[in-house]
């Protein structure tokens, strides 16, 4: 029987999905200036809504066929990509009000813009002009923009039979919409692999704490390798929760309670100063009615707002790139990156040097875990 509800499951999925679209990055060196100022920060955040913001109506001109053709897939749930729709233009115009608080030190992109209305209309004609201080940046931006809306429409197309970060079940369930603006938070998962130690290492002397995601076995693993000492010494500082005991979906895994509960004993046990009650599910995927169990267990589902692609083709520079245009749309939230990925720290360090001036702030991993979504 559990083979074939497997086979059933592998059966939907391909009848449902095509090949996958062309991960959304951006060079960052379009845009002609530096985000050494808040107000500069504000000018390129108000420019990324805006860009955004066209590039979402005209993908509401689509009928589903065109959308499913665009999104390389044969079925599109239409009631979940206009909710998704809907929850995008509520977070730009939010966004946009609070980045036009500057536009009496910098008036670039800056109109006449005071409920969600006017957002609507203005993104229908927004443009860039060609002889415009950023004309460079509109070509690739707008690239950039259609890229990333196709991601975001292509998980809300395929929710709830492929569950991901785009849509939460419950309110056991968490992202960073909680976090003030200009507030970011942290996040890797994957470890603890080979790129942790220098990882953890860096973020200490940077004076910074991240969110660590830890495999269950992973943990078994370096504990029986080294020592318990050594494995306190390597999240020294950083909270520590859980991906469950292997890096598999927990969607349609016949173990995935016991997977998320041997891995909470352990890294509680071995961690009781970082561990943090908060259950990461790997890409994303769990059950939708899973939250009366998470609530048993005294955990949260931890969810990200901004996906690095850290463990796509993208370089460290270029996964750093698009998280820092996705910082400038979305304002806040909270960071995916991968510890076992070696460039996560490169990207990490490109990051906190171009953002350095900029006006943001870094989310204390504990008080969000303290808080209450």
């Amino acid at each position: 029987m559990r083979l074939v509800l497997l086979l059933l499951t592998g059966l939907l999925s391909a009848a449902v999905q095509a090949a996958p679209l062309e991960v959304a990055t951006f060079d960052r060196r379009y845009w002609p200036e530096q985000l050494d100022t808040p107000t500069l920060f504000d000018v390129a955040s108000r420019a990324e809504i805006l860009g955004f913001a066209r590039v979402l109506h005209e993908s509401e001109a689509l009928d589903e066929g065109a959308l499913a053709k665009r999104l390389n897939l044969r079925q599109v749930n239409m009631v979940a990509v206009a909710a998704l729709r809907q929850r995008l233009w509520q977070q730009l115009w939010r966004n946009y009000d609070l980045a036009q608080k500057s536009c009496e030190q910098d008036a670039s992109f800056c109109y006449v813009i005071e409920h969600l209305g006017d957002l609507r209309q203005q993104a229908e004609k927004f443009e860039v002009a060609a002889d415009s201080f950023y004309t460079a940046w509109a070509g690739p931006a707008r690239v950039f923009h259609q890229r990333y809306l196709d991601e975001q429409l292509r998980k809300a197309a395929l929710f709830p039979q492929t569950s991901s970060e785009i849509e939460r079940f419950s309110d056991q369930e968490r992202n960073g919409d909680g976090l003030n603006d200009r507030l970011f938070m942290l996040t890797f998962e994957g470890g603890p692999g080979p790129a942790t130690d220098a990882l953890t290492d860096y973020l200490r002397r940077q004076k910074l704490d991240a969110t660590f995601f830890v495999l269950g076995n992973g943990i078994q693993a370096r504990r029986d390798k080294s020592s318990i000492n050594d494995l306190r010494a390597l999240y020294q500082g950083q909270c520590v929760g859980i991906l469950g005991w292997e890096y598999r979906s927990h969607a349609h895994w016949q173990q995935w309670q016991e997977s998320v509960m041997r891995s909470a004993a352990r890294v509680q046990g071995d961690l009781p100063e970082q561990y943090v009650p908060l259950f990461r599910p790997p890409y994303g995927q769990r059950r939708a009615d899973s939250q009366g169990f998470f609530a048993s267990q005294h955990l949260q589902v931890a969810l990200w707002d901004i996906e690095s692609q850290d463990q796509s083709a993208l370089t460290a520079e270029q996964s750093a790139q698009r998280v820092l245009s996705l910082m400038l749309l979305w304002r806040h939230g909270v960071i995916q990156f991968h510890d076992n990925q070696p460039k996560a720290q490169a990207a990490v360090a490109w990051l906190l040097k171009n953002t350095a001036q900029s006006g943001i702030g870094w989310e204390d991993c504990k008080a969000y875990a303290a808080r209450q979504q």
